[in-house]
């Protein structure tokens, strides 16, 4: 080994030193930085030459050389914020983004709806996730999460669904239209919708016809209906339940059914009115509405109808499914986050502005919903923050400082033996 070796060894050194406080300074750097992932810069020697053979011997390097920088994917510190477009994905996997160069993955959860209504990162790349259909139903097809319309159309009630118990120790009643109050056994109002969404108010009135038979009688009064009178009930629809002699539901039997509201509301509006699973439809019978010895009461009462509306909120549950609720109290699933995870998160690419790349030693990403097949959750209101440990840092600077200082002195020192050398007199 000469003197010239030397310095080729001592420039390895410096250069080494040099990328490993490059990566270093890029970790303290990014230290406040959303969803980043430090670096961790690796180093191998270099041989330069085996003095007896390739079978063993005496070895002589020739300095060190950059390996590789391996990017340490802990999970960083999650933070709670007050913006429910703030998002973190607590556990294993990446949200997914439309970027320039094509699909692309991150922890950086800091999103907000642009002026079109989409979810987009702070680089306004638009985030990936599984829609709904126009019902809600979340579908397992992937596109940018958008709000769409701000608004719902009304929505005529097509069924409403009542649980109940009706008191099997009552007389039996006759029904009479003109004087319902006082020929029902029990009486409750439910509120339904027209086509238009117009509210209105529908009174059901139960009078026992035999020992385990109920008729039901819908009714409006007459001001809401067409060509009814004011201060007089007008029958919409009717029916029966049966109960068999444990006072469990048996069957239900339908009537007559059309609602014909006033005011521009279609004619001949049909409402399915459901008391629960009888045992003809394979109920059990105590899930549906029954016949005790107790007082008639409704334990629980819901329509499917609903006026306009104009969306006021939003929300991310765990499930990363975002839902819009708006001013008419009605609530609907606009989209799901969608999460990639991977064999080998080590081996992803860095793309720079918090995003990663497949390769192909990180294998392809497998996308799913998050909390699925090993995915993490999504926490709404929160940040995942940068995984750099600054005080690991600034002692491995001190390192970096210390080793480039001590390859610098090599030089220094062969410097001085060449200089010594040239100096030699005959």
């Amino acid at each position: 080994m000469s003197i010239l070796s030397s310095f080729n060894i001592g420039v390895s050194g410096l250069k080494a030193a040099g990328s490993g406080m490059g990566v270093i300074g890029d970790n303290i750097s990014n230290s406040g930085t959303n969803g980043f992932k430090a670096s961790r810069a690796e180093f191998q020697d270099v041989l330069a030459t085996s003095l007896k053979g390739i079978d063993g011997g005496d070895q002589m390097g020739a300095g060190v050389k950059l390996a590789h920088i391996k990017p340490v994917m802990s999970q960083g510190d999650v933070t709670r914020t007050e913006s429910i477009t703030d998002l973190a994905v607590n556990g294993n996997g990446f949200f997914m983004v439309n970027a320039g160069f094509g699909r692309a993955f991150t922890r950086d959860g800091s999103m907000n709806f642009d002026k079109s209504g989409q979810l987009v990162t702070g680089d306004s790349f638009p985030v990936l996730g599984f829609s709904a259909d126009d019902k809600g139903k979340i579908t397992n097809k992937i596109d940018p999460i958008k709000l769409g319309n701000t608004t719902i159309n009304a929505k005529a009630t097509e069924e409403a669904v009542i649980s109940m118990n009706l008191d099997s120790r009552d007389n039996v009643e006759k029904f009479d239209l003109a004087n319902a109050d006082k020929t029902s056994n029990y009486s409750t109002t439910v509120t339904v919708y027209d086509n238009i969404g117009t509210a209105r108010l529908v009174t059901l009135y139960y009078n026992k016809a035999d020992n385990n038979v109920w008729e039901y009688h819908a009714v409006a009064d007459g001001k809401d209906t067409q060509g009814g009178k004011d201060g007089q009930l007008y029958e919409m629809a009717t029916g029966k339940l049966v109960f068999n002699d444990k006072g469990l539901l048996q069957e239900e039997v339908e009537g007559k059914n059309a609602f014909n509201f006033n005011k521009g509301a279609s004619q001949g509006q049909k409402i399915k009115f459901d008391w629960g699973k009888s045992i003809k439809e394979g109920g059990e019978g105590l899930d549906a509405s029954t016949q005790f010895g107790s007082k008639s009461t409704v334990a629980r009462q819901t329509q499917n109808g609903h006026t306009a509306a104009t969306l006021t909120s939003l929300s991310f549950n765990d499930s990363g499914i975002l839902t819009a609720v708006y001013d008419n109290g009605e609530s609907r699933d606009i989209a799901q986050i969608a999460v990639g995870k991977f064999e080998n998160n080590e081996g992803l690419f860095k793309m720079g502005k918090n995003l990663f790349k497949e390769s192909k030693l990180s294998g392809q990403a497998a996308v799913g919903k998050p909390g699925e097949g090993g995915r993490g959750e999504v926490l709404s209101k929160s940040l995942e923050l940068s995984n750099v440990d600054l005080a690991g840092e600034f002692v491995a600077m001190m390192g970096a400082q210390r080793n480039f200082t001590a390859n610098a002195k090599t030089l220094t020192a062969a410097d001085q033996m060449l200089q010594e050398v040239l100096g030699i007199k005959r």
